[in-house]
């Protein structure tokens, strides 16, 4: 089934220890239904150094995917959580709508 969050989306966390942070989606997991979004599941991840690729090592701090379902896209209009619509426009083109306010998501 096709996600309806999308890479660089600004999204709400729903569910869960991040619940009510707010970030930018930084990538997509279609295949395992998961997104990354920017400071959300923050995890410490115990590194290697490895001189040839410049990575210094120790512990590292990134963001960990997150259940697609866990998060609601941001309305752009009125900037609160919304369920994704998906709308053609009179010169044909299909876009995705907020169902709170009807505001077009993509630019």
């Amino acid at each position: 089934m096709a996600m309806s969050i999308r890479k660089n989306d600004q999204v709400i966390v729903r569910a869960g220890k991040d619940r009510g942070k707010k970030g930018r989606v930084l990538s997509v997991l279609p295949e395992k239904n998961r997104v990354i979004v920017e400071g959300v599941n923050l995890i410490k991840r115990h590194t290697r150094p490895n001189p040839q690729k410049n990575i210094k090592g120790g512990i590292v701090e990134r963001e960990a995917s997150i259940h697609a379902s866990n998060v609601m896209l941001l309305d752009p209009e009125t900037n609160e959580p919304t369920r994704v619509g998906k709308k053609t426009l009179p010169d044909g083109t299909r876009v995705r709508v907020g169902r709170k306010s009807g505001a077009v998501v993509d630019k």
